[in-house]
């Protein structure tokens, strides 16, 4: 059958695709970055990329309109948009169109339980999205799920922040807020088994796990999984912007999904009961199997899809990281670096395993400085590190860079800073014949941008310098 998968590199889509694919299907894949979904779904003859924007009706046509089924997995939770609501029933809108001048028979979509009667904007905007999808030409079924636990989550790795990193907490009170935590796995199979379910056609259903836990108890169950003892004093002064500075400098989140979170976790999540679980044979997980399953995971180095690589993650870039890949020429500052090679395997492993814990291979108290300061003024710092130590794709968060390009082939590694600048800047890893070539390039915005360059001409001489010789050595 062909399915066509919206949201295919977001956090949920990258995960499903790989199960669709073992069960035989062609899926059909609508990106905003072809390039940057080219090095995701490599090598795999049953994906077809199609380069579409929901939000941009003419792109739309281009999609194949033979289609048998398809899921609806687009979301803005991180969007700062005060308007993402509109972004997001005009996508929604513009798919209905679509999805009722094709043949598909069935869309299934992926939304958030909203029973509350006091609803967050976004998951009054998750309603107002199913609202939008119902069509009497195609069966619609909605999943609604609350806290997602898996590696790579924004809540999984917000809670695992704040358990290893604070062994006492004074916390806003929304942490005793109850909500019903479901495994990643378990959605997976609700989305899996539902696919051409006639029980489930137009029909809603919430999912969620089977205890029902307030975020209190869940980081204390997490403390315990991960064998530490942890202390939390809930206090009813911290303000939902206070709570959000609380989450954004503490955790590896930015302050704009912490404001998201901070709105969102002041409401009940608790799933209306249903025979969901019969109907699809799934039986849900608790919440301390998803979180050791989630760890397992992490060890073997098989995190699939991290929130952290969603260009949104820093809010620097929107939708197009092949835009950057040409380094400007003109008007720019430029450290370059080059040194005859030692030996090319190990210099490219060494470039291919940088950031993250492993570091920037020099002046490790000055690149943390230069995070510390980052974060502070509102940017990502170093918090988001990397989601494979020795893995790196077109579009990856690498720290407070973003990679733009990464072949390793052809030995050329380029990343675009999504640091807090006055200006914009890149830095190139190239091996040409027998030399390495480190590139540092600055486009400065102004005055500001070019005495922010001599500023810090100093401890680049140093850094960089350092670098490339450690990357050699």
């Amino acid at each position: 059958m062909k399915i066509l998968v919206t949201g295919a590199t977001g956090y949920i889509g990258k995960r499903l695709i790989p199960l669709l694919l073992n069960d035989g299907h062609t899926i059909i894949c609508p990106v905003r970055d072809l390039k940057r979904a080219e090095n995701y779904f490599k090598n795999r003859d049953q994906i077809i990329l199609v380069e579409a924007d929901f939000l941009d009706s003419k792109s739309i046509e281009k999609i194949p309109t033979d289609i048998d089924f398809a899921y609806y997995l687009i979301h803005s939770m991180t969007n700062s948009a005060r308007e993402f609501h509109i972004l997001e029933e005009k996508c929604a809108l513009n798919f209905k169109r679509f999805a009722e001048k094709s043949s598909i028979q069935q869309v299934i979509y992926l939304s958030g339980i909203t029973n509350d009667t006091k609803l967050s904007k976004h998951l009054l905007s998750r309603k107002n999205v199913e609202n939008t999808l119902s069509s009497e030409k195609y069966a619609l079924t909605t999943f609604k799920a609350g806290i997602i636990v898996g590696s790579g989550s924004s809540s999984f790795e917000i809670i695992r922040d704040l358990v290893e990193k604070l062994p006492a907490m004074i916390a806003p009170k929304w942490l005793n807020t109850k909500t019903q935590p479901l495994a990643i796995r378990d959605v997976l199979s609700f989305l899996q088994n539902s696919l051409n379910k006639k029980e489930v056609f137009n029909k809603s259903f919430d999912i969620f796990g089977p205890e029902i836990l307030t975020y209190k108890e869940m980081l204390l169950q997490f403390a315990e999984v991960r064998k530490l003892k942890r202390w939390i004093l809930t206090v009813p002064v911290m303000t939902p912007k206070l709570s959000s500075y609380w989450l954004y400098f503490v955790t590896s989140t930015s302050y704009k999904l912490a404001s998201s979170l901070v709105n969102s976790m002041g409401v009940e999540v608790i799933g209306n009961k249903s025979d969901i679980n019969k109907i699809l044979n799934v039986n849900p997980m608790t919440y301390k199997e998803a979180v050791a399953l989630a760890f397992k995971k992490i060890e073997q180095n098989s995190i699939i899809s991290s929130w952290k690589d969603s260009y949104i993650s820093s809010g620097k870039l929107k939708n197009y990281v092949h835009e950057f890949i040409n380094v400007p020429e003109y008007g720019c500052f430029k450290d370059y670096k080059k040194r005859k090679l030692k030996d090319r395997e190990k210099a490219l492993n060494k470039i291919w395993a940088i950031g993250g814990e492993t570091g920037w291979y020099y002046g490790t108290f000055l690149w943390k400085i230069r995070g510390f300061l980052d974060q502070f003024f509102g940017g990502a710092g170093l918090r988001r590190g990397r989601r494979h130590p020795t893995e790196l794709n077109a579009g990856d968060a690498l720290d407070f860079w973003r990679v733009i390009y990464a072949d390793k082939e052809k030995g050329k590694l380029l990343l675009y800073a999504e640091m807090i600048l006055p200006g914009e800047a890149w830095l190139e890893f190239k091996i040409e014949g027998n030399y390495l070539f480190q590139t540092a390039t600055f486009r400065p915005t102004g005055i500001a941008g070019r005495l922010y360059w001599y500023a810090v001409m100093p401890f680049h001489w140093f850094v960089f310098n350092g670098m490339i010789n450690n990357i050699n050595k």
